[in-house]
């Protein structure tokens, strides 16, 4: 039932790197038209770096794996596109609407696909107040247990990040800093708490993505990546926000799916756009480490 772009489906069947990218950082992530030109951007660099980029989204109840100029505009533009995760992918298929693909949906439609290297901003996670609330992102679950390996700037830092690195362990989904003891939060390189285990160039962390699966231990991998030092807002800083954004969310009664969306938008208004430029720096920087970490995993397949 997926449909591939034919850029696509030639370097899956030639065995070259391929780049899954997300679609709800276009839909519900930025602002338009920052939103499309941030796609088109970092499908370049991950051009750039040597692997194909595969844009995931649902149009018109198709799966796609690979978007094309036209179908990019309609994700960034069209406000009716739906925000998918695992659970809405079949019901917006059978009814054969728009849909913008979360991390979790990504990466399980990625894995149908053959691809094992996924690129975002940032992960989902246990929410403030989660203990209560039981708002846990399907991320953390999807990472328990398909089998792609995703690049991020750490969990979005809107999160209670301890309880997520928490839940990560106990879904056993390594947890790597790329070239980092802390973990990073985001917009921010740091967030106080250390990860579990530190790679420091591509082979490392493509060997252990062969030495995880060829083991038969199912599930993905965290790679935190944390923005670059001259585009990073210090957490200090952006503490406060948070909290403000956090207090403004909770006044006009937001939850579920719609708290993320509403919440980087309401961080974008507070920091007076300097948030936007972080988050795009950070996926910039992510696309790259992505098609580096790609090439170098299809390499060892080759072997």
């Amino acid at each position: 039932m997926l449909r591939l772009s034919p850029e696509v489906a030639q370097a899956l069947s030639a065995g070259a790197p391929v780049v899954a990218l997300e679609s709800t950082i276009i839909s519900h992530g930025m602002p338009y038209p920052s939103n499309v030109a941030m796609a088109r951007e970092v499908e370049q660099i991950v051009r750039d770096g040597g692997a194909t980029p595969a844009t995931i989204a649902i149009l018109d109840g198709v799966p796609l794996i690979g978007l094309d100029g036209e179908q990019l505009e309609l994700l960034a533009r069209d406000r009716g596109v739906i925000k998918v995760s695992v659970r809405d992918i079949p019901y917006v298929v059978a009814r054969g609407g728009h849909g913008a693909t979360t991390v979790a949906a990504t990466m399980r439609l990625a894995a149908l696909a053959g691809i094992r290297v996924f690129v975002t901003g940032g992960l989902g996670g246990v929410h403030q107040g989660g203990e209560d609330t039981m708002d846990v992102s399907a991320d953390l679950t999807e990472l328990g247990r398909t089998d792609v390996a995703v690049i991020s700037a750490g969990v979005k830092s809107i999160l209670d990040i301890g309880r997520t690195l928490e839940a990560l362990e106990t879904l056993g989904v390594p947890v790597v800093g790329y070239g980092t003891q802390e973990f990073p939060s985001f917009y921010s390189r740091g967030s106080g708490h250390r990860v579990p285990m530190q790679l420091d160039t591509p082979d490392q962390l493509a060997a252990m993505m062969d030495v995880k699966w060829s083991l038969g231990l199912s599930g993905g991998i965290s790679i935190a990546n944390p923005v670059p030092a001259q585009d990073e807002i210090p957490a200090e800083e952006m503490d406060g926000v948070i909290a403000q954004a956090l207090a403004d969310c909770a006044a006009h009664g937001i939850t579920g799916k719609d708290i993320t969306p509403y919440l980087l938008g309401r961080i974008v208004e507070i920091t007076g756009g300097d948030s936007l430029r972080t988050n795009i720096a950070l996926v910039r920087n992510n696309a790259r480490l992505g098609a580096q970490l790609a090439v170098a995993y299809a390499a060892r397949q080759h072997l």
